[in-house]
This record gives C-alpha cells, sequence and structure tokens, in this order.
C-alpha cells in the first residue's frame, strides 16, 4: 500500500484557497457555511468563509472594486450587529421549510 504524502510547504489555508478558484467551489463552500448556521448563528464563521472565497478571487484578480466594497460593507455589518438581518432571513426560510442556497450565475 502506498504512503499519502502531504505536502509540508504548504498551509491549510493556502491549500483551501487555491480550493476555491472556481464559482462550483465557491458556491458550495459558501452554502455549506450557511447550512452550519443553521444550528444557530455564528457570524464570525460566516465571516471567514466570506473572506477566504474573496482571498481566492483576489489572488485570480476576480475582485471588481464594487464586489469588494459590498463584501467590505457585509464583512462590517456581521462584525457590528452579528448579522441579524441575515440570520432573520435564515431563521424565516427554515419555519416556512425553505433553505437559503447559493449557485452559480
Amino acid at each position: 500500500m502506498k504512503e499519502l504524502k502531504v505536502p509540508t510547504s504548504r498551509s491549510y489555508h493556502e491549500y483551501l484557497i487555491s480550493s476555491l478558484k472556481t464559482p462550483e467551489s465557491a458556491a458550495g463552500y459558501i452554502e455549506a457555511m450557511l447550512e452550519l448556521e443553521s444550528e444557530g448563528p455564528e457570524p464570525e464563521l460566516l465571516r471567514a468563509g466570506l473572506k477566504d472565497v474573496v482571498d481566492a478571487y483576489l489572488q485570480m484578480n476576480k475582485l471588481s472594486p464594487g464586489a469588494k466594497f459590498i463584501y467590505e460593507k457585509l464583512d462590517r455589518m456581521l462584525s457590528e450587529n452579528g448579522g441579524e438581518e441575515i440570520y432573520a432571513l435564515i431563521t424565516l426560510l427554515d419555519k416556512l421549510g425553505l433553505q437559503l442556497a447559493v449557485a452559480v450565475k
């Protein structure tokens, strides 16, 4: 049986960022963050997930100034008030038997 060799020169975060460079992987990652949130609001987890995706897009030079502005605004909202509006939407959808989904355009 062959031994699995894990690269030691790259951190997990670098690997994660490199894996989020397609719209499909970014959508799946953010959607997973939102599903985890259904167990209770965790704005820091959502903030970290969004930052990972933004970092991946920045590395590829695929983040427009407008998208960066909106990200910074959303990050402040999650930081300052815990993202009450987002979590209220998620909770309402859950009560209606629905869920928020992230999909590639």
